[in-house]
């Protein structure tokens, strides 16, 4: 894979190197924003990681739920790591330079985790409905086997998006502009500074994500409608109510992950829209990874528990 993607990395671009501008040009914001986004990536990281050592280490997590939610925490962590550390430098430095390939690097990855966390999603909807539709079941259903493989189509997935996306944009050439108006290599604005065609790039790209939102969307509304269903002829308040709070955590993380994903690319295609795009983006490449961890730890009892044996753990 690595030499592949070293070989596939050379075009006959003029540009060597890109220059990210950043979030802003405001010489008065550079410090303020940098104490921001170094907490925030302080948080995120810490967080992530600390669910991700909390599941490991307490049986009672060792579930088919709280395996999906430790990838989710995995793929956080990662997807925090590809640009954060780049954009905290735009804000010390005069001029933050990447390379051609380190740019193409950056952008493999950002979709591979984009695209994993988006069928991880989608799994973990399918999840929810089997523990609350047929609970007698769950265990039966979410074998250890069924688990793995639907993570293996997750990262699988989330490859194939990433290198379609990578190799095609690849075949593009950069001549003489290379400022990015943005933190990080993004697709859209990559494209801007092309000299070359990029129909094809539109083309692939509206294609794949298209596929993967309306796939990824429809299994988890057809998963949510059935367990509504499921809900609504349930007698009890008490099934009501833990219905509900099973789900919660997951509604609140599609939601943050899909609207912030669509008003940052769903919009028209004008200069005056660019500083928007960024400022959504920021949504869903600082804020969702950060959220995450804390809504699955807030809002679930069994996190809760495991923290308190932990802390006794380590105390006694």
């Amino acid at each position: 894979m690595p030499h592949m993607m070293q070989m596939t990395m050379k075009n006959d671009s003029s540009v060597s190197e890109f220059f990210l501008m950043g979030l802003t040009d405001q010489p008065e914001l550079q410090l303020p924003l940098f104490i921001l986004f170094l907490v925030n990536y302080t948080v995120t990281v810490m967080g992530n990681l600390s669910l991700m050592n909390l599941i490991c280490l307490n049986s009672n997590l060792h579930t088919p739920m709280y395996f999906f939610i430790f990838n989710l925490s995995f793929i956080d962590f990662c997807y925090s790591l590809v640009f954060t550390p780049k954009m905290l430098m735009s804000f010390v430095l005069e001029k933050n330079t990447i390379s051609f390939r380190g740019c193409m690097t950056q952008l493999f990855f950002f979709f591979f985790f984009v695209n994993s966390e988006s069928y991880l999603l989608t799994a973990m909807a399918y999840d929810r409905y089997v523990a609350i539709c047929q609970p007698l079941l769950y265990k039966v259903v979410m074998s250890p086997k069924l688990c793995c493989l639907l993570i293996f189509g997750t990262y699988s997935m989330g490859l194939i998006s990433a290198l379609f996306h990578t190799s095609f944009m690849i075949r593009l050439r950069f001549c003489d502009s290379n400022i990015i108006n943005h933190y990080m290599c993004d697709i859209f604005p990559l494209l801007r500074l092309s000299c070359s065609n990029t129909y094809v790039n539109e083309l692939v790209s509206s294609v794949v994500v298209g596929i993967a939102i309306i796939l990824c969307c429809l299994i988890i509304f057809i998963s949510y409608a059935l367990i509504l269903f499921n809900i609504i002829h349930m007698s009890s308040g008490k099934g009501w109510s833990k219905a509900l709070g099973t789900c919660g955590s997951h509604i609140i993380t599609v939601c943050l992950f899909y609207v912030s994903g669509l008003l940052a690319y769903v919009k028209p295609s004008s200069a005056e829209t660019v500083g928007q795009g960024k400022f959504f983006s920021v949504f869903y490449t600082f804020l969702v990874p950060m959220l995450n961890p804390l809504i699955y730890s807030l809002r679930n009892k069994d996190v809760k528990l495991a923290v308190k044996k932990t802390w006794k753990r380590l105390t006694s």
